[in-house]
């Protein structure tokens, strides 16, 4: 489709930007791909700490089973074989423990046995719960490109749609089955009465059909899309982020980058927040109803998130992800807090380093946290934020640490060392408005508030990520779909993914015979 090779420059190499260098470079765009981070993959991204690597963001992944949505798109990007991805356990894809009547919930892969799983707890709601998830892969099915379907007549549909906390209350009257069915809200920051309940639909049949996780981490993702750019002949610059876009006559010129190089294309696309690239430009050659009004969308919250790496041989190993909260209510309103009251509620998860794992190498707990509770630093930088900030971090490591202690007693025991993030950490490294996990809210009484088009104001922009249509590991890379096909066409690119997808399915590459376990440990 791209008959004269054009170039096409992403500013941004997280999850976004990779999906649509990867896609556009198959395509036979020429890539130049400018990341400010020294590493490739934005919430893919790995560190290193005590020789061990730690995930930043993407820990759990859905919809890689061979009829799923992300395993059709990597296939058709040839990399699907290149990724070694952990099933959760089919009994229990997550624990939801709540602290206030001590019940562990756990969710079982699959619409039947969750549903049954759900009913031996609440016999009398065995038919609504039925109902319920009837409605919610009924729900998902209507979202045309989740099932790679394009149907223009539905495109930007900005009519209200119902709430997720509507569409729950609509099946039973039952308050602890309401904040039960609710279990995943924490993956999507949702608001009872303003998240639409698509989202909630979405992101839930997403982990009911299939969790997994990365073997070894996330980089592998990141590592395989840049190997499609550069096998395009594309260009992949880590640490040379784009530091200023020069626009003349409705159009960007061209971009420089850190190290003072202007660079040119024939198309942009921007993976990071709106409002950051703005920052980027002069906003005078912008129309200003434009930039005001994508400003003012709020964002969702952030997270505070502890490292810890456990002595060798000490804590189990767990195949699910672990919620824990301190009442029913939090499952709402985790981010409603004062200093002495936080956290309401953690989530953590144990990585896979082999896939066979009996003990766990590491653990990643995310607490939720608003960017307010560390806004007195928000105009100082990585590394030198001062002692009052680096108090502050060892408060909340404790705190984290005691509350991990009521869950896992003698957990602090394996803890060999620890490190930690807040929102300031999201912010600075994801170029991400007030670190928001999860991108722009989403209010369902007035969607178009919040719908940002891929196309811009400027003719050769497009903007892409987690800000312009969802968020996640599904949401970001169909986002990038719908950017791609600005340029190749929508119709074409669904037809090359679906059709590549008749011919090739991928299994997922893991030995799944039993793995070991931890007798006599009390941590459970």
């Amino acid at each position: 489709r791209c008959m004269a090779r054009e170039t096409v420059i992403i500013i941004g190499g997280g999850l976004g930007g990779l999906f649509c260098g990867a896609i556009l470079g198959k395509e036979g765009y020429r890539v130049k791909l400018f990341e400010q981070h020294r590493v490739i993959g934005g919430g893919l991204h790995e560190f290193r700490r005590g020789g061990v690597s730690f995930e930043t963001g993407m820990h759990v992944v859905g919809a890689f089973q061979p009829d799923g949505v992300l395993n059709r798109l990597c296939s058709y990007l040839g990399i699907m074989d290149d990724l070694a991805l952990l099933p959760e356990d089919e009994d229990c894809f997550e624990l939801f423990h709540v602290a206030s009547d001590g019940k562990r919930y756990k969710m079982p892969r699959g619409a039947d046995r969750f549903v049954e799983t759900l009913a031996a707890e609440f016999p009398a709601e065995r038919e609504n719960i039925r109902r319920y998830v009837d409605a919610l892969y009924a729900l998902c099915d209507e979202v045309e490109l989740y099932n790679l379907r394009f149907d223009p007549s539905r495109e930007h549909a900005d009519d209200p749609v119902e709430s997720v906390g509507e569409f729950i209350d609509s099946f039973t009257g039952d308050e602890r089955l309401r904040r039960v069915l609710a279990f995943c809200n924490p993956l999507y920051a949702g608001d009872r009465y303003k998240t639409p309940a698509y989202i909630h639909a979405l992101v839930s049949k997403l982990y009911i059909e299939g969790a997994s996780r990365f073997i070894g981490g996330s980089q592998q993702l990141a590592d395989a899309l840049v190997g499609v750019i550069t096998r395009s002949g594309g260009e992949i610059h880590a640490g040379n982020g784009v530091t200023h876009v020069e626009i003349a006559d409705k159009a960007i010129d061209h971009v420089v980058t850190a190290d003072g190089t202007q660079h040119r294309a024939d198309r942009y696309i921007s993976s990071i927040h709106p409002s950051s690239l703005f920052d980027l430009l002069d906003r005078s050659k912008l129309q200003r109803s434009y930039w005001q009004r994508i400003d003012s969308i709020p964002v969702t919250y952030s997270a505070f998130t502890l490292y810890l790496l456990f002595k060798p041989g000490t804590f189990p190993f767990f195949n699910y992800t672990y919620y824990y909260m301190d009442d029913y209510e939090e499952t709402w309103t985790q981010d409603v807090y004062t200093g002495e009251s936080w956290p309401r509620g953690l989530m953590c998860i144990t990585p896979p380093v082999t896939g066979r794992d009996v003990f766990a190498e590491k653990m990643i707990v995310n607490c939720i946290m608003n960017f307010e509770t560390v806004k007195r630093w928000e105009n100082t930088t990585t590394g030198r934020r001062g002692e009052e900030y680096e108090a502050f971090k060892r408060r909340c490591e404790r705190r984290v640490v005691e509350r991990l202690e009521e869950i896992f007693p003698g957990i602090r025991a394996c803890i060999e060392s620890l490190d930690s993030a807040t929102p300031l950490t999201i912010r600075d490294y994801y170029k991400q408005k007030e670190g928001a996990l999860y991108g722009m809210k989403k209010d369902c009484r007035n969607m178009a508030l919040s719908r940002i088009l891929p196309r811009t104001k400027l003719s050769n922009l497009l903007l892409t990520g987690q800000n312009i249509n969802l968020h996640g590991i599904l949401g970001v890379p169909l986002t990038a779909v719908i950017t791609c096909a600005e340029l190749v066409g929508m119709e074409y690119l669904l037809n090359k993914i679906n059709n590549n997808s008749l011919n090739t399915r991928h299994e997922i590459k893991i030995d799944l015979s039993p793995v070991g376990k931890v007798e006599g440990t009390n941590h459970f």
